[in-house]
């Protein structure tokens, strides 16, 4: 199957670029992949358009500001002359870090991507805060690119990422973070902090709505995905079978497994809030049973692959090309997910993370 396959056509201004006023006003494009049918609703009547025996299934990740700009000096910094200020200021230049994971906690060591990322080599130290608050050196560099940093140890680092740190609102988003994006770009029950992208799908959901899904009496669990350099990661090769996914930390409790075994046993639909709930919970039950833990997910969805658990997804548009296109094709067929997004593109839907969302069936 070629990645070209899935391709499609989008005009820049069809990219949200700020949040709605209110987040339960974004538009919902109900596919139902059975008959193809695609019908025009609100993001408001969702809970209406659930099964009364459905299980909602939700990720609570929290995002945390994971985007630092800092300046570099190099390992040779020091050797150089005071003749020599160009070179000096070259070795010093700025540098941005995107934080994805962190491996250990004692050291402090985090995966992340960096810029301009050939400039930036192992033993360079980076230097982030108006007077170094924070300082990092670059240990090794991995295979897709990623570095891993570790941080001068200090009383409160994630303290120190509040108050130095940015949001890390995706490229396509043209504009430097607000000081709203820090509650825009999170779902109000996002609990467990690990996450450098928000999971979008949530991103509509409002108390309202949750109070209207409780008078439905819809059940829901929650489970954790942190969202990391996955979310980044670009398809380089041409055949979709040939990528390999970058795996991402999850967690299961003990009741959302019992909740969610409980509900494939009985026939009831599990319905996925966005698709990295989807990876999870396909990932954990691949033994054919979901089971309740943490690891390592990367599991890679495309076409042709038999869902053991999810039933239906509520998901925002995504980027042509994307694994996470390619999920939503798995699920909902991709003649008619292609289509979909075709549809609307000419509806003048509003895409990607601050854009509206599809419910398919």
């Amino acid at each position: 199957m070629l990645v070209s396959e899935f391709d499609y056509h989008l005009p820049t201004e069809l990219i949200a670029q700020e949040p709605l006023a209110e987040r339960a006003a974004s538009r919902l494009l109900h596919l139902q992949q059975n008959s193809g049918a695609l019908l025009n609703r609100w993001f408001c009547e969702f809970p209406d358009l659930l099964r009364p025996d459905d299980l909602l299934v939700f990720n609570n990740t929290r995002v945390f500001p994971a985007r630092l700009y800092g300046h570099r000096s190099g390992v040779k910094a020091q050797s150089l002359s005071k003749q020599n200020p160009a070179a000096r200021e070259f070795l010093k230049g700025r540098v941005e870090v995107l934080l994805t994971r962190q491996i250990t906690q004692e050291p402090n060591d985090w995966e992340c991507l960096v810029h301009p990322g050939r400039k930036i080599g192992v033993g360079e130290h980076l230097y982030f805060g108006d007077h170094h608050e924070l300082e990092a050196e670059v240990v090794s560099r991995g295979t897709f690119g990623e570095r891993r940093i570790r941080f001068r140890p200090v009383p409160d680092f994630f303290a120190l990422l509040e108050q130095f740190g940015h949001v890390p609102l995706p490229p396509y988003i043209a504009r430097p973070d607000q000081s709203a994006d820090r509650e825009r770009y999170q779902t109000i029950y996002a609990r467990e902090r690990g996450s450098v992208a928000a999971p979008t799908a949530g991103l509509h959901f409002t108390p309202d709505v949750f109070e209207r899904l409780r008078q439905r009496g819809i059940e829901t669990a929650e489970i954790t995905l942190h969202v990391g350099l996955g979310t980044f990661q670009p398809i380089r090769v041409e055949t979709v079978e040939d990528h390999r996914l970058h795996s991402e930390h999850y967690s299961i409790s003990e009741k959302a497994a019992a909740q969610v075994n409980a509900a494939v046993k009985a026939g009831r639909r599990v319905v996925a809030v966005g698709t990295t709930t989807v990876r999870t919970l396909e990932h954990a039950a691949a033994s054919g049973k979901l089971a309740a833990g943490s690891g390592e997910a990367d599991i890679f969805i495309y076409p042709g692959y038999r869902f053991r658990v999810v039933g239906a997804l509520l998901t925002n548009f995504h980027l042509p090309r994307s694994t996470l296109l390619m999920l939503v094709c798995a699920l909902g067929g991709k003649q008619q997910v292609l289509q979909a997004y075709q549809y609307a593109v000419q509806e003048k839907y509003r895409f990607y993370s601050y854009g509206d969302c599809m419910f398919v069936e």
